[in-house]
């Protein structure tokens, strides 16, 4: 029987989806990269092929599990599989200077970033920007990996000799631009078959690890800030007919045409003036239940109903689909 195949590393996150496709009565195959066997003399299984790979599948412990998916994708692509989220995918995934490329070619503005292969090249950077504060990021990152604000040369090299520094899993540092963003909110923009879903607002006043995974939320649901308290993520209403989103919204599907991209989350920052920054693509996208229990809108649904359209037209059979 033809399935939806789930190519990915860490079950908690992929979980919800598994849930959903299971509401849906979807058949599906768990393909979790974390400890794989493949033969590659035998033909793909029938089905689609959607690939969760992340970007910091190294932090549990998954080190080679993108590199091994790049492998099973070519594999799939050689003998004409369906594939959402291929290798193009995936190469951007892991790479924040593939998805600054990217951002860039549809005319989406990018902090001013330099990137340096070794750690003492840092400083160097840091002189080189014409900025006082930066942020560090890993290139390969996700979950925030290796990001910090650094307001003076004093403070880069101090952070460059402590224990604190990280080396990048790829030995690739970002030295970046820092965007002050007037209410410490970023926006984080969802497309599932890329077609926009909804755009999500991220308190980022306790810091930088601004997954919307279940898993990854802040306890009690609440962020306190200088105004009261408000909700970590929240979801904005009409965005696509605001003034970003009419903005910003065609050239992130264009991004996801030129790249290959069938489900991602787009993350950018404004400024006091009102210029928007893209930073970040998230492929391996993940929804927050509580934001989404809040408005009625739940994205895991709709991904599990976007996968069954994409198995019944490839296979001309309707699926059963839960009321």
């Amino acid at each position: 029987m033809p399935k939806v195949y789930i190519i990915h590393e860490n079950g908690e996150w992929t979980a919800p989806l598994i849930s959903a496709l299971e509401d849906r009565h979807i058949p599906y195959s768990d393909w979790d990269m974390s400890s794989a066997i493949f033969d590659l003399s035998l033909p793909a299984p029938d089905g689609i092929f959607y690939s969760r790979m992340s970007a910091s599948s190294h932090t549990r412990g998954n080190r080679y599990a993108p590199e091994t998916t790049v492998g099973v994708l070519a594999w799939l692509e050689a003998q004409g599989s369906q594939i959402l989220n291929g290798r193009s995918a995936l190469n951007l995934e892991i790479s924040k200077l593939v998805q600054y490329a990217a951002l860039e070619q549809v005319g989406l503005t990018t902090p001013q970033t330099i990137v340096v292969s070794s750690r003492k090249d840092i400083i160097k950077a840091y002189k080189a920007l014409p900025f006082d504060s930066v942020i560090t990021k890993h290139n390969r990152a996700g979950k925030g990996l290796g990001v910090r604000l650094l307001k003076s040369d004093t403070a880069v090299i101090e952070y460059l000799n402590s224990s604190s520094f990280e080396e990048s899993v790829d030995g690739l540092t970002l030295v970046q631009q820092y965007i002050q963003s007037p209410d410490s909110s970023i926006t984080r923009v969802e497309f599932i078959g890329r077609e926009f879903f909804y755009a999500l607002k991220v308190d980022t006043s306790n810091g930088f690890e601004l997954c919307p995974a279940d898993v990854c939320s802040l306890d009690g649901g609440l962020c306190p800030t200088d105004e009261g308290k408000r909700f970590p993520f929240d979801i904005i209403n009409d965005f696509e007919n605001s003034d970003a989103g009419l903005a910003l919204l065609p050239k992130m599907k264009a991004v996801m045409e030129n790249e290959g991209l069938h489900v991602a989350g787009f993350e950018y920052v404004t400024d006091d003036a009102g210029n928007h920054y893209c930073y970040d693509i998230n492929t391996n996208t993940n929804y927050n239940s509580e934001a989404e229990a809040r408005y009625g809108k739940f994205a895991m649904l709709r991904l599990a109903d976007y996968l069954g359209a994409e198995l019944s037209a490839n296979y001309n059979k309707p699926l059963r689909v839960a009321e």
